[in-house]
């Protein structure tokens, strides 16, 4: 689906074909023709509009034929089915900058995206240059809130874990883990990319949009030292969860171990007595008591000595 946007008397409104200083937007579901089209109807090459359907493209900025484009990681929420996936990944989205339109490609709908649609009608569409700065600044934002929410689930999961060990709260906590992953890895390369657009000034920026991509870097690598600090607290807890499981375990275990114990010796006194072979007091009237007497008796002295011992 192609959208097509543009800025009149500061509102945003849909247009149906890319005018000069329109935003054309990119959004699932997503056909071949359709790219073939716009690429050749924008004078685009193909391979800029398909570079973000792949998944995994690493981010990275080129120009060819004066369209310059620029790949960066955005975070969005993941919708498998399978309850293992992590609850959030990272998508390349592309961010193609034409002779008079700016192009975004998603191969999946994300809330930086969203936001700065919100935002558009305060946009210049004759400073796309900012524009892109605005997309690169809504991206950031979402990686926040996005922390920020991970960060209170994990809060919400530890104090139920406390409550009760099961395993659904730890499998939550790595489905957490594995979008810290996912976070980490895309902030670092988003991190490396917007210092190479500074150094390089591919998108030739005047001083005032220097600092604001200056301003940018600095929340990115807010942003990077937020989920790593996250990971690092999520894997201590996940570490520390083990550590009581496994010390309740041996617990049970060795309680176990005393009550197995502690009932061992009356099985073997009542085995004596239950011989075929002549046993004392075998004719005395209180020959089933003194049995069961000594069991008590043997079972009680083990019992506290373990009680004392604080093995019980």
């Amino acid at each position: 689906m192609i959208q097509y946007f543009k800025n009149i008397n500061h509102q945003t409104v849909a247009i149906d074909r890319a005018e000069n200083g329109a935003w054309v937007n990119i959004l699932p579901p997503l056909k071949q023709e359709e790219f073939s089209d716009l690429a050749e109807g924008l004078d685009i090459p193909l391979d800029f509009l398909t570079d973000s359907l792949d998944i995994d493209e690493r981010t990275r900025f080129e120009e060819a034929d004066n369209v310059k484009l620029i790949v960066i990681k955005t975070p969005t929420e993941n919708n498998s089915f399978n309850e293992s996936d992590a609850f959030y990944i990272t998508i390349p989205i592309s961010i193609i900058l034409t002779h008079n339109q700016i192009v975004t490609v998603n191969s999946f709908e994300n809330g930086a995206i969203k936001k700065f649609l919100h935002t558009f009608q305060n946009r210049h569409p004759d400073n796309r240059k900012m524009m892109v700065l605005k997309i690169f600044e809504k991206i950031i934002q979402t990686y926040m809130e996005h922390l920020k929410e991970i960060n209170q689930r994990r809060n919400l999961l530890e104090q139920k874990l406390y409550a009760a060990n099961r395993n659904e709260e730890l499998l939550q906590l790595m489905r957490i883990q594995k979008s810290m992953v996912y976070f980490v890895t895309a902030l670092r390369s988003n991190e490396m990319l917007l210092m190479k657009l500074e150094r390089t000034n591919f998108l030739g920026l005047n001083e005032t949009e220097k600092e604001f991509m200056a301003d940018l870097i600095v929340d990115n690598s807010q942003a990077l030292e937020m989920a790593n600090i996250y990971t690092n607290i999520l894997s201590s807890t996940l570490d520390a969860f083990a550590s009581i499981i496994a010390n309740n375990q041996n617990q049970v275990l060795k309680r176990l171990a005393v009550i197995t114990i502690v009932l061992t010796v009356p099985v073997l006194v009542a085995s004596i007595y239950g011989m075929n072979v002549p046993i004392p007091y075998a004719n005395s009237p209180f020959a089933f008591y003194i049995p069961v007497g000594l069991s008590l008796m043997i079972s009680l002295v083990i019992g506290y000595f373990f009680l004392k011992k604080k093995l019980f």
